[in-house]
This record gives C-alpha cells, structure tokens and sequence, in this order.
C-alpha cells in the first residue's frame, strides 16, 4: 500500500488505536528531510500533525473513534531542521485489516498530500500553527505566513480584541528562520509609561527607587527570536520615540545607563486602534506607524467569517472538555445558536461561552440552554426557535431578556450588543416581553 500511495505522490501512514504511528511510507521524507519517516514511527500522530487533529478530543480523533471518514482536513507539518513546515492536505479513515494482511495492530490510516497539489477542499477547516479556520480570509492569512518564512520583515497585527492576533503572532514566530529562539510578548496597553520603558530595555541598579540590581529587559530577551508588542496603539509618546531608534537602529540603552546595546529581536506588534486616526489625533507617531506596518495584517472579526465559527467551535469544545476529562457535542440547536451569534467579542468570546457550557451541561450534549442567555436570545429574536407566543416571545424569553438588561443595569446600549441585535429590535422584544421600564 505504500508503495502505491507513493507511487500517487501520497503520504501513506498506519495508526494503532492509540494514535501511535506504527508506519510512515518514505513520502513523508520528501516533504520533510531524510529519515522523517523513520522518526515518526512510534510517536504520537498528534506530534506530527498536531493536536487540533490528533490530540485527546479533538473533533477528528472522535469522529475515527465513532468510526467514521473524514476527506480534506489540513494540517501543518512542523518544520524540520532546515526544512521549512509544509501545509498538507489529510484523509483520515478506521480499517479493520484482513487476516494476514498487514499487521494486526493497525487501526486507522492516513493519507497526506501536498496542500499545493490540492484543489480548494469544498469549505474542509484548515489546521495551521494552532490556528483554525474554514474562511477564505482565514485561507489568505495562512498563506501570507508561509510566504513570510524566510522574511525579517516587521509585521503589523490590526484587529478587534479578541481575534487572536496573538496566535497569529506565534505563528509568524513558528513559521520564521527564528522559530527556534524565544518568543517574548509585552502587553504595551498593560504598565504605566515608566515600568513599560524597563520592561522593554531593562534598567541598571539605582536607576529608579526599587531597582536594587541590573535586569534585563524584553529587547535582550529576545535575542535571536521575535518580541510581540500587543497593545502597541497604547505607548505613551516619550516610548514611541525610543522604539522607533530600535527599530531604525538596532540599538537601546537600559534604564539609567549610557551603554549602547545591540538587539537583532524581530518585532510583531498588534493593536485593536485604528492607528491611522491616532495618527490624524496626535497620540501616535507617523513615522512609528510606517515603520511597523512594513508587513500590514489585518484580522477579520469572526462576524465577517461565521463560516470559522463551527470548526472553532468544535475545536475549543474538546479543548475545553479535555481539561475536564469529557467528550462533549452539540446539539442541532445549540450549534444554530452560535451560528446565528454576532460574537462581539470574537474568538475570546467564543472560548469564554464554551467554558460556561461545560461548566454548566449536565450530560454529553450542549443544549441551547447550556449557553449563555445572550445566545440564546439572539438566536431567539431572529424567528429561529419553535414555541413562541402570539406576540412572538418564546415562554422564558422574557426572564432572559430582563436577566440582560439587568447585567447591563438596563443601559439598552450596552444589552443590544450583547445580544447582536439592534437598538430598535432590543426596543421590539423589550415591548413584547411588557419590559418598557426597568
């Protein structure tokens, strides 16, 4: 068989029930570097091609345990050596071997392909640097990393809180000729001016009340690797002005010293402002701005994207579940409900919701009710769930309706975003559930 599969350009692998790999056909050392095959056999299929595949709960590793296929999944093999990651298409099955066919432990077997060679999968997610998505905007972003594997380019992360610009900074890291140096994050947005200027460049012993010895700071941490700077729409001016001779210069002093000290850190920065208006206000420098955004990527929020929604779903459900030590589903309805959601506060939000429905969830199943309210209602307010009054209020919509605006104290601002919905649609269901006043 693997002989054949090879023969197709295929990658052809054989799993026991443990998701061990028992065989890798020698395609695999085309796409990764001689004895890749060899090294695979005996390791974790997750080791290979990661654990939102193959990891304890994940949404493939159950469906071949319910013994069921699955066709186009793709997956990033992991860099090796000097060869670069490979994105690759995945066909996953169970078999049950005939007698003296092979050997008798196999259980499942995967077929990998070049993602390259590959036509667009028919909307199967993709698995890339941890990220997860089935979008075409998604798809794009992706690829930009794989073409920036051999840039030093800074790159610039624009997008709402909670879209995981993060990740994708890991990623670029993790895709990068610097994976194997540190990858050291600074939340710009989250220390006063002062501190912020010592946790980038360090500072000597003296230089400040409570410096009572040399400490280096995120800059010389680094070295060799990538420094993320989140939240870098939030630096005081004084700190711009120093970040931009790092960036023009390679070079910063600590806190209280005259040393000239040399970084070779690649910067990733991110923001959820529109710097180009900070720019336009005065509280973001202009040249700063050109400098970072060398490489400009920007992060859709998963409003624009609902066709990620499901498979981020499935994915932080069985994350979520597997600290738990529970394999969870949802329900028709339930998953409706997410769908029909505006996720103002994206993919954070999302993870956030799924931590309160397996909290709450009394079975295997995540119910509609399982979901915190504002799903719920969201989903309800559009004409999507059955049972409803003459008026068009299901029996406990009310009780919901009033549990949000009273997390809200009635600010009818703040609830109409919470539950997706309009101003005028919140004023609507507030009249047919008699909640004109609070």
């Amino acid at each position: 068989m693997s002989a054949a599969f090879g023969a197709l350009g295929r990658v052809f692998l054989c799993l026991d029930e443990r998701f061990d790999v028992l065989h890798a056909s020698q395609g695999l050392d085309d796409l990764l570097g001689i004895d890749a095959a060899r090294a695979a056999e005996g390791r974790p299929a997750e080791e290979l091609l990661g654990a939102d595949l193959f990891g304890a709960g994940s949404p493939l590793r159950q469906a071949l345990l319910a013994g069921e296929r699955r066709e186009g999944w793709r997956a990033d093999l992991p860099a090796r050596g000097e060869v670069p990651s490979r994105l690759v298409a995945v066909t996953a099955a169970p078999i049950e071997p005939p007698e003296g066919a092979c050997d008798s432990h196999v259980a499942y077997i995967v077929v990998l392909r070049a993602a390259e060679e590959e036509r667009e999968s028919g909307g199967a997610p993709v698995t890339f640097g941890g990220l997860i998505a089935r979008s075409a905007s998604m798809g794009k972003i992706f690829r930009l990393i794989q073409n920036l594997e051999h840039s030093e380019a800074t790159v610039l992360l624009t997008g709402e809180s909670g879209t995981g610009k993060e990740m994708v900074a890991r990623a670029l890291h993790d895709h990068s000729q610097r994976r194997r140096g540190p990858f050291v994050a600074v939340n710009c947005g989250a220390l006063p001016g002062e501190l912020l200027e010592s946790e980038l460049f360090g500072h000597v012993r003296g230089a400040f009340t409570g410096a009572v010895r040399d400490r280096a700071g995120r800059f010389e941490i680094a070295a060799g690797g990538t420094l993320f700077l989140d939240e870098v729409g939030d630096m005081p001016l004084p700190l711009q002005v120093k970040l931009l001779r790092v960036l023009q210069e390679r070079c910063f002093e600590r806190v209280g010293e005259s040393q000239t000290r040399q970084t070779d850190a690649r910067i990733i920065a991110a923001t959820n402002r529109d710097l180009r208006r900070a720019v336009a206000e005065g509280s973001f420098r202009e040249d700063l701005y050109y400098r970072l955004r060398v490489v400009p990527i920007e992060i859709p929020p998963l409003r624009e994207r609902r066709e990620d929604v499901e498979p981020l779903a499935r994915v932080l459900l069985a994350r979520v579940g597997a600290r738990q030590g529970r394999a969870l589903r949802f329900s028709p309805e339930a998953l409706r409900s997410l769908l029909g959601y505006a996720w103002p506060g994206n993919v954070r939000e999302l993870e956030n919701a799924l931590e309160y429905a397996v909290a709450v969830c009394k079975g295997q199943t995540i119910l509609p009710e399982d979901l915190p309210v504002e799903m719920t209602l969201s989903t309800e307010s559009k004409g999507q769930t059955a049972g409803t009054r003459s008026n068009g209020q299901s029996p406990t919509q009310g009780e919901q309706l009033r549990a949000v605006l009273d997390q809200h104290h009635w600010r009818r601002s703040a609830a109409a975003r919470a539950l997706g919905v309009s101003r005028t649609t919140l004023w609507r269901m507030m009249r047919e559930a008699g909640l004109e006043s609070g």
